[in-house]
């Protein structure tokens, strides 16, 4: 069983946070005066970043489980 979809799956996933942390940081940063509030937004917009990687993540694996061609 070969599971590179699913390893795909999770890096676009890490690396989507990754970016979105690095933004929000800048972000934060750049504008101490609203650091909470961008922070606030930041960690909801990780949350969405997360939700909307379940379905993918989910379909990757079942097709590495039933061993479908890359």
């Amino acid at each position: 069983m070969r599971w590179g979809r699913t390893v795909a799956e999770i890096l676009h996933i890490i690396a989507a946070l990754v970016t979105t942390t690095a933004i929000t940081s800048v972000a934060a940063w750049g504008y101490p005066v609203g650091a909470k509030t961008i922070w606030d937004v930041g960690f909801v917009s990780m949350a969405f970043v997360l939700g909307m990687g379940i379905k993918p993540l989910r379909e990757a694996w079942a097709a590495d489980a039933q061993g479908a061609a890359t």
